[in-house]
């Protein structure tokens, strides 16, 4: 396994880190195979009750490494724009995996939850982030939606008028207005974060697993994520092709603002 990721396990507890703590935990190709393998394991654990993931360093995650869409061409040929249902689908697996683990999974979140990262704390069961974590899902200022589950699981969550503000305008918010919301389940010190995940996997612990395994099933079963994901693999296909996105991208990487035109 790649260090980019880390995993222990502590008694009933297994601790998936992300480990690229001088680039925020940006997600790459590596990180994202190497999480990808980590959730893989963690299925395969018989005595493990909970999965706790946070990031090292100073933030959970900043998203996506947006120096990473360089490497598309590379793994999908240069017509990959042309291929964006078969990158969605690819994206989407990795963070279904992650959803349908039966064993019950926290998200630690602290300073930065954002794009990507979001979609993956989204697809945990439960988060609890620090004060001053800032979240938000930025694909539209960049000429894209969530699309690696995020659209499809925070409607889940919030519903879709909170689910609208939050993807149509691409802001951040701080953990306390997203535990208002029901984005995240608590918000904590920073100090106590890691305390605070502990003491909820040790009270899950104590319920029996295969109980907590089949409540977890049936109440994922409640919403009609495939379809959703359907949906935003669809869309994708569709932006990735304007020059809008392109537009999007370019202004990111160059630091500035992008001036949209619609098309």
């Amino acid at each position: 396994m790649s260090d980019l990721v880390k995993t222990e396990v502590r008694g009933s507890i297994l601790e998936i880190v992300l480990n690229r703590p001088d680039k925020r935990n940006a997600i790459n190709g590596e990180l994202y195979a190497a999480f990808d393998a980590a959730v893989n394991v963690a299925a395969r654990m018989s005595d493990v009750r909970v999965v706790l993931v946070r990031g090292e360093g100073k933030a959970f995650s900043a998203g996506i490494d947006y120096t990473d869409f360089l490497r598309l061409s590379e793994e999908y040929g240069p017509d990959w724009q042309q291929r964006m249902r078969k990158i969605t689908d690819d994206f989407q697996r990795v963070l279904t995996n992650l959803e349908r683990l039966e064993l019950p999974t926290i998200a630690l979140l602290h300073g930065y939850c954002l794009g990507l990262a979001m979609e993956l704390a989204l697809a945990c069961d439960m988060r609890i982030a620090a004060e001053g974590t800032m979240l938000g899902l930025p694909e539209t200022l960049l000429g894209m939606i969530p699309d690696v589950g995020g659209t499809t699981r925070l409607v889940r969550l919030v519903g879709p008028g909170k689910a609208k503000e939050l993807i149509f305008s691409g802001r951040q918010i701080d953990a306390h207005l997203a535990e208002r919301w029901g984005i995240v389940n608590h918000v904590t010190p920073p100090e106590g974060l890691l305390a605070a995940g502990e003491t909820l996997a040790e009270e899950i612990s104590q319920a029996a697993p295969l109980a907590v395994g089949m409540a977890k099933r049936v109440i994922d079963g409640l919403a009609d994520i495939d379809r959703g994901l359907m949906l935003e693999g669809w869309a994708q296909s569709q932006l990735f092709s304007t020059e809008d996105f392109m537009e999007g991208i370019q202004a990111r990487m160059m630091r500035r603002k992008p001036e949209f035109k619609g098309r």
